[in-house]
């Protein structure tokens, strides 16, 4: 006979873990995304006390949803991403030249970063480590949507652009553009439309490595976006 008692009992604590298992993780995301807001306004220095008291919750409180503060930077790099892929990824369904795409891309990248300029600091600086990497090097950054739609345009094998090419190419993005955000020795359409030969240049010369000769004046067929 089923003890009626004792399921309902079950059920009901099932129910609860559930259900606070879904506010922890909508507390950790309020707590992230203050966080984000905090680094956007003040930088990539901003202490926990400071986003502690943005989130509105005390600071020994951040950790209840964060191992660490490198969790919590891990959570606001996927954010900050999430956004910058936003405005990068309209770019990658337009029909165009190999340098319109890439120039659109670059443009937009760059765009962003003049918008957030903390936040494209945080996510230069944090991508360097091994865990983050990942995050920025998935489908959630610039040079990757790059090294998709080369991929997709020339049916090259899915190992025409090795990450180490790949993280060359976005150090020479992120460098150039940081450095444009300290200096602004010219204006942000100069540093783009230059840093767009740049990448051009970088991108073609790893194709013909590989054999791949992609036209310059080819008019390339928007591919689809997951």
């Amino acid at each position: 006979m089923v003890e009626v008692g004792r399921w309902v009992d079950s059920t009901s604590r099932r129910r609860s873990s559930s259900s606070g298992d879904a506010n922890r993780a909508l507390r950790r995301l309020a707590v992230a995304e203050a966080a984000l807001e905090v680094v956007d306004e003040v930088g990539p220095h901003a202490g926990t006390a400071t986003i502690a008291e943005r989130a509105g919750i005390p600071r020994p409180h951040v950790y209840r949803y964060f191992s660490s503060r490198d969790d919590l930077d891990a959570e606001v790099v996927r954010l900050a991403a999430h956004d910058l892929n936003s405005c990068l990824r309209p770019h990658l369904t337009r029909r165009g030249t190999p340098s319109h795409v890439v120039e659109g891309l670059v443009l937009a990248c760059a765009t962003w970063a003049d918008g957030h300029p903390h936040l494209y600091r945080f996510l230069a600086a944090r991508g360097q480590s091994r865990t983050l990497h990942r995050a920025r090097m998935g489908r959630s950054r610039l040079l990757d949507e790059i090294a998709e739609a080369a991929r997709g345009y020339t049916n090259a094998a899915p190992s025409t652009f090795p990450e180490g090419i790949l993280v060359g190419v976005m150090g020479l993005v992120d460098a150039t553009i940081i450095w444009w955000l300290d200096q602004r020795d010219e204006t942000l359409e100069s540093m783009a439309k230059r840093l767009s030969r740049h990448v051009l240049l970088l991108l073609h010369d790893a194709l013909a490595d590989r054999g791949i000769d992609l036209d310059p004046d080819a008019e390339l067929a928007p591919f689809v976006v997951e």
